[in-house]
């Protein structure tokens, strides 16, 4: 499971403090994937990365109890220097996977061809996005991290065949999705959270969610 226990972040803009979230508790049970409604410039983004371990606290405790993925789209840990096929393998030891399966997995979801052995950083950023999730889908999580803010792909047959096996791996892990409109989170969680004024309102469904975000988006 993923735990927030009092937690809080904030930031001073220039000419005020952000609040983040304000003594936020809650948890992410595995088996049960999450979905946060939150309005642009809330947070969203800097909420999924404290779930990752890539931003901390300012103060309260995040315990992970499980292998939790770094975000969908998250290119911090590739190197732009070298090559997909490099970054691939390097990666897959980091998690304690095989790397010659990592590498063949992504070759084949991202179908970059002769890209695949050229440095990331001559890729457009489609092409970044498409390596980005074929990485996280061949490493092997409990719970997968995605934030709508970040790149999408526009290949077709990617997105077919990507879009397909996130869903099998619906059945068998947990996803945590923000997301600022209801109808990105129905495809991926039952139970809902609302992210608003630094609190994260809990609900047992996105319905519920959906009446307390609506009302306090639209007046």
């Amino acid at each position: 499971m993923l735990e927030f226990e009092n937690v809080s972040k904030s930031y001073w803009t220039g000419t005020r403090r952000k609040v983040i979230l304000d003594q936020v508790s809650f948890r992410v049970e595995i088996g049960r994937s999450l979905g946060i409604l939150a309005p642009n410039g809330t947070g969203k983004t800097t909420l999924i990365n404290m779930m990752a371990g890539l931003e901390k606290p300012d103060e309260g405790e995040i315990r992970r109890g499980c292998k939790i993925s770094f975000p969908l789209g998250f290119m911090g840990g590739v190197v732009s220097r070298v090559s997909a096929m490099e970054n691939s393998r390097y990666i897959a030891k980091l998690y304690g996977m095989d790397p010659d399966y990592v590498e063949a997995y992504c070759r084949w979801l991202c179908n970059l061809g002769e890209y695949f052995d050229q440095p990331i950083g001559t890729y457009s950023s489609g092409m970044r996005a498409r390596f980005s999730f074929a990485l996280m889908l061949a490493l092997d999580f409990d719970i997968y991290l995605i934030d709508e803010g970040m790149p999408s792909t526009t290949d077709v047959e990617f997105n077919r065949k990507a879009g397909a096996i996130l869903k099998e791996r619906l059945r068998t892990t947990t996803i945590v999705i923000v997301s600022h409109q209801a109808a990105t989170l129905e495809k991926f969680a039952r139970s809902a959270a609302v992210l608003m004024n630094g609190k994260l309102h809990m609900f047992d469904t996105l319905e519920e969610a959906k009446q307390l975000y609506d009302y306090e988006t639209q007046g």
